[in-house]
């Protein structure tokens, strides 16, 4: 039972701090160092690096960058753009380094399933920010991001207290990245061409003619048409052009 209690929580810690880290790195290694040095959390031997001074300074500091720079809306965006090189290679590091003096392939494997994890928090994070600062009210972008400083700091906590229910939270949260992340990306094209329009570098007479043409059937046209109208990328004129369009009417 111990054994099976310390390789479950191993695998918390491992999962946990790849999740922590795509979405606020400076935050998971603030907690991480300042609970390993008080005794409220036992680090495994290579991540008590984590509770040096100089290391929790640094930390300290770049959460608080982050915490400004994400409650403001387009910059946090650029944020985001920028520590897509830093969460996800961090969050492999921290990964590999959660589970302890182990062979090298668990420590490689624990380091690309962090890594990945680390990626699709970043892009769920980064994706969702990108799509609600078309809005111009602040109020969504403050609840987000307070949000997600207490989902880091609370999953954490209960990965370390807790590690079978995080491990079934974090499933849970995969399978709504798995169905949330192709929405974005869709979203996310649809913005951009929107822009491209506004700024005349792209066709205004066919709007989001590559996503319906990339499609095999009239069906997959018509549901792909119909998911456009609702995300609001089209008009109701827009709309019925390229339905008469695909219907051949």
């Amino acid at each position: 039972m111990d054994e099976y209690q310390t390789m479950i929580g191993m695998v918390a810690l491992t999962m946990g701090v790849g999740w922590a880290s795509g979405i606020n790195l400076y935050a998971a290694l603030l907690m991480l160092g300042i609970g390993g040095a008080t005794g409220n959390i036992d680090l495994p031997e290579q991540m008590l690096v984590l509770t040096d001074p100089m290391v929790m300074m640094a930390a300290g500091v770049m959460f608080f960058a982050e915490f400004i720079a994400d409650k403001t809306p387009g910059v946090d965006t650029g944020w985001d753009a920028i520590h897509t090189f830093i969460r996800i290679p961090a969050g492999a590091l921290l990964a590999a380094s959660a589970v302890g003096d182990v062979t090298p392939a668990w420590e490689i494997s624990a380091g690309i399933m962090g890594g990945g994890l680390a990626l699709t928090s970043h892009a769920t994070k980064a994706g969702t920010r990108a799509l609600v600062n078309t809005s111009p009210e602040p109020f969504t972008n403050w609840a987000l991001s307070f949000g997600e400083d207490i989902a880091v700091i609370g999953g954490l906590w209960v990965a370390l207290t807790y590690p079978e229910l995080f491990l079934a939270l974090l499933a849970v949260f995969l399978i709504f990245a798995i169905w949330f992340l192709p929405k974005i990306w869709r979203a996310l094209r649809t913005m951009a061409r929107k822009i491209g329009q506004w700024l005349g570098m792209v066709d205004k007479t066919s709007p989001e003619s590559d996503n319906i043409q990339q499609t095999s059937s009239r069906a997959d046209q018509l549901y792909t048409l119909k998911e456009l109208f609702d995300s609001g990328a089209l008009s109701d004129e827009e709309f019925e052009a390229e339905k008469r369009t695909i219907l051949g009417t």
